[in-house]
């Protein structure tokens, strides 16, 4: 068995077991610390009127599920927009992805309040088809616009651009508690209802992102390589973002923005299995849904008994590895 393999079979073969230790922490510790044995009584005979068993099935079980699956699709989510675009700083929370998200939702709040939740799930992927087809419209239009460097810069200035016309819009419409929730996380709130739709509509884009693994390890390896094996690349990056469409779509419906997840991991990830994505999809998936359920159960310690964004958490690792891949590669293309 080859190194990779085996290193890709120990990540999955492991993850589970420390995935399930940081989300039983995550349920027993809080502003309100609960023991084992409650914890597992809520889960096998839940008490209606026991406080602590209504505060680990309606907050805590949704909150640590809806921070696994969001981490996994991210980390899934940057690295197939990585190898589709051979960009290293290709993620949904630098190329608009994100953002697209947020302002879509945020006119569904404002010109259709009242929506059902998976009518918003589908105009949150709209929004990141919207929010990514902008971002690289403009970099095909402006010269060496579609370099890593040059379509990250271009990326956070229509996400800005964007975010700063959902917030105009908020405000005139006297909306902006609602939608501040999408821009500054709500994993504290998810929605049970919403969190049983969601998965779904990931479940699709994982799928899609696994089918398309070695279609997309062949199209990384450059244009011309690929035509030149019989690649179908636009058929690939068409599978790929609408993979990617649906994973982001369906994370910040969920919860909402959060930054650097699907920066940070896909690097991690190849660093360790290489760069087949047969490999660094799965691995990824479990690496990301690890990092944030981490982040989150941190967040509520770093300034405790007061919760701390976990956006802080992630920007904490992913601005120094941003600048570090920035400083690396410079602006060329990945190899």
């Amino acid at each position: 068995m080859k190194k990779t393999n085996i290193v890709a079979f120990s990540i999955v073969a492991v993850s589970p077991f420390l995935i399930a230790i940081v989300a039983l922490v995550s349920v027993m510790y809080g502003t309100k610390d609960i023991s084992a044995i409650t914890v597992w009584q809520a889960i096998t005979a839940f008490d209606s009127s026991n406080v602590d068993h209504q505060i680990i099935r309606t907050g805590r079980i949704p909150r640590i599920a809806a921070v696994l699956l969001v981490g996994a699709f991210l980390a899934v989510a940057g690295a197939v927009m990585q190898g589709i675009t051979r960009n290293y700083l290709a993620s949904p929370s630098l190329m608009g992805v994100n953002d697209g998200s947020a302002f879509v939702i945020t006119l569904a709040i404002v010109f259709f309040p009242g929506l059902p939740n998976y009518q918003m799930i589908l105009l949150s992927m709209l929004g990141s088809a919207l929010g990514a087809g902008i971002v690289f419209g403009f970099g095909s239009l402006i010269r060496n616009g579609l370099s890593p460097v040059r379509l990250a810069i271009i990326g956070t200035v229509i996400g800005t651009f964007l975010s700063s016309i959902t917030t105009a819009i908020a405000m005139y419409f006297q909306v902006s508690q609602t939608v501040s929730v999408w821009y500054n996380t709500k994993v504290h709130m998810v929605d049970m209802d919403m969190l049983m739709l969601a998965i779904p509509f990931g479940l699709i884009g994982l799928v899609l992102a696994l089918l398309s693994a070695k279609a997309i390890t062949i199209t990384s390896l450059g244009e011309d390589i690929a035509i030149g094996l019989g690649q179908k690349t636009k058929a690939v990056k068409i599978i790929s973002m609408l993979a990617v469409v649906c994973l982001t779509g369906t994370a910040v419906a969920l919860v909402g923005k959060i930054a650097f997840v699907g920066l940070v991991i896909p690097h991690i990830t190849r660093f360790l299995v290489g760069v087949d994505y047969r490999f660094i999809i799965p691995c990824a998936a479990v690496i990301g849904a690890f990092f944030l359920a981490l982040c989150d159960v941190l967040s509520r310690f770093v300034n405790y008994p007061f919760e701390t964004p976990i956006g802080v958490l992630t920007a904490l690792v992913g601005v120094p590895f941003f600048l570090y891949l920035v400083r690396k590669h410079g602006g060329e293309q990945r190899a």
